[in-house]
């Protein structure tokens, strides 16, 4: 099994500022997208927050990659392609395997982090180069609307997003910087995707992670203890 740590949503590059925590809940702010797109942030209900998180760079009719998708139902839809997708392919994420999404957030005037704010179960995967399913048109998923790349992918499963910002879903230590993760015990060193570095692992449980990159991917095998991490860390989003 393996547990991918996936990159999401408005940073200092795109979007220009971190996501908003509103009342308690993260609320991920897709990046923007001049193309490929039937959806704008004013139709998600995200106009007024795009707009502040960008300094007025982006409102409410301007269009956003959104992706994941999280449906009503439970599930969630998500794209890969290119780069990224070919690194997912060579690690050999596939069924079985869970996406934990994270991303730059702030509260307030509180420091910006990252922390993850949803999931996907990996049931089901779908490449487009033959064409995308109707459904998947019909629901207008950016993937299926225009090929992004020659590989491009769909994954779908169940998934779901959190409502509430708890501390178990916080990556980033306490006063930063947001790159400086406090990581779990079972991630070691040659155990994550990207992060190969001696110097990125430091004492206390650290991680200095990656400052742009997609995908991380952890290779936990049948190991116990990242099992049960990772179900620690869905029960927290489920019940949020």
């Amino acid at each position: 099994m393996r547990i991918i740590f996936s990159r999401k949503g408005f940073d200092s590059a795109a979007g220009g500022g971190p996501s908003p925590i509103i009342d308690g809940r993260p609320v991920s702010l897709p990046i923007p997208v001049g193309a490929a797109s039937q959806t704008s942030y004013g139709s998600l209900g995200l106009g007024e927050h795009a707009a502040h998180a960008s300094k007025g760079k982006l409102g409410a009719d301007d269009l956003c990659h959104n992706d994941p998708m999280f449906l009503p139902d439970g599930t969630c839809v998500f794209g890969q392609s290119g780069a990224a997708q070919t690194h997912l392919e060579r690690q050999g994420v596939g069924k079985g395997d869970v996406f934990l999404f994270f991303g730059l957030f702030r509260e307030g005037d509180g420091e910006p982090h990252h922390r993850i704010f949803g999931y996907l179960e990996v049931e089901e995967m779908v490449p487009l180069a033959d064409g995308a399913p109707r459904e998947l048109v019909e629901l207008g998923h950016p993937h299926a609307l225009a090929m992004h790349h020659r590989n491009d992918v769909i994954y779908r499963g169940e998934g779901r997003v959190a409502t509430r910002a708890s501390d178990m879903l916080r990556l980033t230590v306490p006063r930063g910087p947001v790159t400086l993760w406090q990581r779990p015990n079972w991630l070691k060193r040659g155990g994550l995707s990207y992060h190969d570095r001696a110097d990125r692992w430091l004492r206390g449980g650290r991680l200095k992670s990656v400052a742009r990159g997609q995908e991380f991917v952890a290779d936990v095998g049948k190991r116990s203890e990242p099992r049960k991490w990772l179900a620690r860390i869905l029960d927290e989003i489920r019940a949020s």
